[in-house]
């Protein structure tokens, strides 16, 4: 006896059983890494840098106490505010300037948002009103002992949000600036010296 295999029926040229080989087409992945690879070809060529925050200039207008432990100030100045970028806008953004004596603070100040171009340097006047501040004692003697001695030291600081803008590209951050100022006594107390510091 001869043993056949039974012919497979066959439908207008087609099996009639499914085939076992498949081709199996795959979408092309979209690269995250070419997209961190460009970023950072970005960041590389335009190489941003952070504004510049400093104080070029300060007059210390008034300094008397009401009380042993309530004194009141005045002290106006230029706050400096430098964009070094020579490619990216800068916006600045809920600003605050304070005063302080001896890590207390004494006086602030909010400044309107701005913008700042490319290169572009901006003069803020900043005016620091002390009305009836309390110090503790040993801070209130030390103030009275910096007067008499004619140097004053202070510390400003400016914190801001920053919004960068490069073409399509935008980003933002927070800024601190910190400025410590030796002064001369009021009623025409001068700038003496400083040293200001910009930092994320």
């Amino acid at each position: 006896m001869v043993l056949t295999k039974p012919a497979t029926v066959r439908f207008n040229g087609l099996d009639a059983e499914p085939r076992k080989d498949r081709v199996i087409l795959r979408q092309p992945r979209s690269s995250r890494t070419s997209l961190w690879i460009w970023c950072v070809a970005v960041f590389l060529a335009i190489r941003p840098r952070i504004p510049v925050f400093d104080i070029p200039n300060a007059n210390l207008h008034t300094i008397y106490f009401d009380t042993p432990e309530f004194f009141n100030g005045d002290l106006s100045m230029l706050v400096n505010f430098t964009n070094p970028n020579k490619k990216i806008e800068v916006k600045f953004e809920k600003l605050r300037i304070e005063l302080f004596f001896f890590n207390r603070l004494i006086a602030a100040q909010v400044v309107q948002p701005f913008l700042q171009k490319k290169h572009e340097t901006r003069l803020e006047p900043i005016r620091l009103i002390s009305s009836l501040v309390g110090l503790p004692v040993n801070h209130a003697v030390e103030l009275r002992r910096q007067l008499e001695n004619n140097k004053i030291e202070y510390e400003i600081r400016g914190t801001f949000k920053v919004k960068a803008h490069f073409g399509m590209i935008h980003y933002s951050y927070q800024l601190h600036g910190r400025c410590q100022l030796q002064m001369t006594g009021p009623p025409t107390g001068i700038l003496i010296s400083r040293n200001c510091t910009t930092k994320k």
